[in-house]
């Protein structure tokens, strides 16, 4: 392992965060940027506070170019990933995430709450948020509890609120600093980490996008087989395929009627049950 990666993991464990800077040329911004943007522009809105009201969401975000395709698999982001999860870990979320001008602030939470294992623990997954814009207190930068990634559930539910859709402890929430970062960079938490996104008292969006990845054996949020088409995986590298849960995870998790998932994407590929039910005769 190299120093750098070494550091990197060092101050994850320490904080339950890191940040990398600089992941992100000023090219790629921009066309990040505009790709955001031309969805953004469609006018979707969040459904409910934890979505954000003011806030746009852009789901299956892997799915939707090339260069949403490389930020999933930077090197930097991988080489941190690679000590965290077990190998052949998944993709599991993928979205952009555009917070306007008098959006509030997110309730408090940790990634892999719907995994209920209790606390403490090693998280099942990682998260990682990008800064499209600069990241500030002011714009609805991520703000997060160093150090909340090893709390126990009790340490969790006593410090946090009283009851499940109660008001936010003042005492708690002043534990909550910004990630103040440079647009380019990526923090990378732990998905026990506690956090939100920020309130936006600026006058202008904050955009970012966040690619979330978990354990092999862990069922992912995004359903990518129905909501990538076909095509598109098949043009996108092995290692992302992989991602997206086209692989086995030993010994045989993820297989497809007993063959690779992979072979799904080859361009003559027929479904076995059809091919075979064509076979005997159809269906009983």
């Amino acid at each position: 392992m190299n120093p750098t990666t070494r550091s990197r993991l060092d101050r994850f464990e320490d904080q339950g965060f890191v940040i990398l800077e600089g992941l992100l040329s000023p090219d790629e911004l921009e066309e990040i940027r505009t790709r955001i943007d031309d969805y953004t522009g469609l006018g979707w809105s969040g459904r409910n506070d934890f979505e954000g009201v003011r806030t746009q969401r852009v789901y299956s975000l892997v799915g939707r170019g090339k260069v949403f395709e490389a930020t999933v698999e930077h090197p930097a982001v991988l080489d941190v990933l690679d000590a965290l999860l077990a190998p052949n870990y998944q993709l599991t979320a993928s979205q952009a995430i555009c917070i306007a001008p008098g959006e509030k602030p997110q309730p408090v939470h940790y990634d892999d709450t719907f995994y209920p294992i209790p606390r403490p623990r090693p998280a099942i997954s990682v998260s990682t948020i990008w800064a499209v814009d600069d990241f500030a207190a002011s714009n609805g930068g991520t703000e997060v509890i160093p150090g909340s990634h090893r709390w126990s559930d009790d340490e969790v539910a006593t410090s946090m609120i009283s009851a499940p859709d109660g008001p936010q402890n003042p005492a708690f929430e002043a534990k909550l600093q910004p990630l103040e970062m440079p647009a380019g960079s990526c923090a990378i938490f732990s998905g026990t980490l506690l956090h939100r996104g920020g309130g936006n008292r600026s006058d202008r969006p904050r955009r970012a996008f966040s690619h979330q990845y978990c354990e092999p054996w862990a069922r992912t949020q995004e359903n990518w087989f129905l909501s990538i088409p076909r095509d598109r995986v098949a043009a996108m590298s092995p290692r992302l395929q992989s991602l997206l849960g086209y692989s086995i995870h030993p010994p045989f998790m993820g297989q497809v009627a007993g063959r690779h998932p992979t072979k799904s994407l080859e361009p003559d590929h027929v479904n076995s049950l059809v091919d075979e039910d064509a076979k005997v005769g159809g269906r009983g």
